[in-house]
């Protein structure tokens, strides 16, 4: 018969870093920089130019907009170790930070409020949200033009 013993507390380890001797470097292989919404014809144009570049990415993460570029860090190691580990820049220092939510090792599958990875992909929702536009604009004008008669 096997003996059991219990588990003590103390032998217990509690990660709070990111794993990033197990990982694939994914932090490493792109960046990401917050855009503002699209709101005006042009800055839609604009997002649909940064999608017809290779490796760009646009998506929507509780309702923030980010443009992300896949480009790996040029200090990335053949075996996914930082080259300047020591001497890495605060925003690699602070990825994976528990307070700021779980890096994408954590994530099985990040999720987005939005996702394009092609001006196609993207054409549809400007669309969408152009012809809304273009509703509310007609209607606030018609209002205009009806208080100015009343006038």
């Amino acid at each position: 018969m096997t003996a059991i013993r219990p588990v003590q507390e103390s032998s217990l380890h509690v990660v709070t870093d990111p794993p990033c001797d197990l990982c694939t470097a994914l932090c490493c292989k792109y960046f990401a920089l917050e855009i503002d919404k699209p709101t005006r014809p042009e800055e839609f144009d604009q997002i649909r130019w940064y999608l017809v570049h290779q490796d760009v990415v646009i998506w929507v993460q509780e309702g923030e907009w980010y443009l992300e570029v896949r480009n790996r860090c040029k200090h990335l190691l053949p075996d996914n170790r930082c080259g300047i580990y020591d001497t890495r820049p605060d925003v690699c220092r602070d990825y994976g930070d528990p307070e700021d939510g779980p890096c994408e090792f954590y994530a099985d599958t990040l999720k987005f409020d939005l996702y394009f990875d092609s001006a196609e992909a993207f054409e549809p929702y400007m669309a969408k949200q152009l012809k809304k536009r273009k509703k509310r604009l007609a209607k606030r004008r018609a209002g205009r033009k009806k208080v100015k008669e009343q006038v």
